[in-house]
């Protein structure tokens, strides 16, 4: 946005160009390189981080998380873990500043003084890809974590080749502003083990992961966030994941003031099987095609204040997936759609916190992020059972055709920065 003040070319020029917007419909999928889910490390105030969401056999969320941020005086490095059993209403909640971070020979496993990340490849395996994760807090947590990805199941971005992902801000493509990339592992097997007050708890289960950049300061790359992981094992293994943005107001198709634009990805796992890869672009101001053959929505149903933190939120919210099968000799279109309740404010159904954000970065950035933004973000986290209603080839799963109802769990967030 900054630069964009003291620039010289057209003020209502199309200054931000969606990933979802550059492919054709038939392209989408783009198969993860080895490049792409390497740490970059970069600098200029860019926030890279790596996500494993896990569901257990009671489907408890576990989330590990590293994140890696330029955005203060000197780079700084974050373990998270977090786990819900929404039986007992357990939270296990921690985050840690980790010292001497650096990414491994292959700059796709990394460690620091207290965790260590290894990634391995096996091509042609059941299980072509692994990582592990050994973690320790200092208040003795700690926290062992294996996932593997099946071969069936191939890590994708928007798109492919080096620019495969990635949405621009700024006028010139070329020489972007900032960026945000997204890259992802859609279904996952688990395992692990939480270790806490000497007590050891195991668990595996499905799950997804993400490789993420921002590449610019964080208030500036969206007001808000959608995400959606709802997992299940039904029909060989199911999952459906969404991951939306909306920009500010300072970038969009006409320039600062035409922003708002909503970008959101996607991806439909069926018969344990990657079967479409979803992408979707909405311009504020043009009209909204009613479910067109490749879509891909996050939709907030029935808003009221929380005065907790002053945002408009949903009691409910849907997604819905299209798009044509990327499975050989299984050819059409699929189409899934889910809703959830998650109550109005004070009635909260399956929320497992409102995540302060200026509470959890360190002081640099959120002196930064709160004098720049002006805002005070947070995160709704939820876990909730759910049902997906999918339809497709039945070369994918007997009976597709005629649509599938298929029970799961959906963990799901909306972030709110301004």
């Amino acid at each position: 946005m900054f630069s964009t003040l003291w620039s010289t070319s057209d003020p209502t020029a199309q200054n931000f160009f969606p990933v979802s917007s550059r492919y054709a419909d038939s392209e989408l999928l783009g198969p993860l390189e080895p490049k792409d889910t390497e740490w970059t490390c970069a600098g200029g105030f860019s926030v890279e981080t790596q996500i494993f969401y896990c569901f257990t056999e009671n489907w408890s969320s576990v989330m590990v998380q590293l994140i890696y941020s330029s955005v203060g005086l000197w780079p700084t490095t974050q373990l998270v873990v977090k786990f819900y059993d929404p039986d007992t209403k357990e939270t296990i909640w921690k985050s840690m500043n980790v010292s001497n971070f650096s990414p491994g020979g292959d700059r796709r496993s990394s460690k620091s003084d207290q965790f260590t990340v290894t990634h391995k490849s096996t091509p042609g395996a059941e299980f072509e890809e692994s990582y592990s994760v050994l973690g320790r807090f200092d208040n003795g947590l700690q926290i062992s974590l294996d996932i593997k990805r099946p071969a069936a199941v191939p890590g994708f971005k928007i798109g492919k080749g080096p620019k495969g992902g990635f949405s621009y801000f700024g006028p010139n493509v070329e020489k972007p502003e900032g960026y945000v990339v997204h890259r992802f592992w859609p279904r996952l097997q688990s395992s692990g083990v939480i270790i806490k007050d000497g007590q050891a708890n195991s668990f595996a289960g499905p799950g997804m992961f993400v490789h993420a950049i921002q590449g610019m300061r964080p208030n500036l790359v969206a007001s808000s966030w959608n995400f959606s992981h709802f997992q299940s094992e039904e029909h060989g293994g199911v999952s459906a994941i969404q991951m939306e943005l909306t920009t500010t107001d300072a970038y969009g198709k006409k320039g600062e003031g035409s922003g708002k634009v909503v970008v959101n990805v996607g991806s439909l796992v069926v018969g344990g099987k990657l079967a479409a890869v979803t992408a979707e672009t909405r311009w504020p101001g043009e009209p909204v095609v009613d479910k067109p053959s490749v879509s891909s929505r996050a939709v907030h149903h029935d808003k009221s204040l929380d005065s907790f933190t002053g945002y408009n939120v949903p009691s409910s919210l849907s997604y819905h997936w299209a798009g044509p099968s990327v499975i050989p000799g299984a050819e059409g279109g699929l189409s899934a759609d889910l809703s959830v309740d998650v109550g109005k404010p004070g009635q909260e159904i399956g929320l497992i916190e409102k995540v302060d954000v200026m509470a959890e970065i360190p002081g640099f950035v959120k002196a930064v992020v709160s004098y720049v933004a002006g805002a005070k973000p947070y995160i709704y986290q939820w876990l909730n059972p759910a049902t997906l209603k999918i339809t497709g080839p039945d070369a994918l799963v007997p009976g597709l055709s005629g649509g599938l109802e298929v029970k799961g769990h959906l963990y799901n967030e909306a972030t709110f920065i301004s």
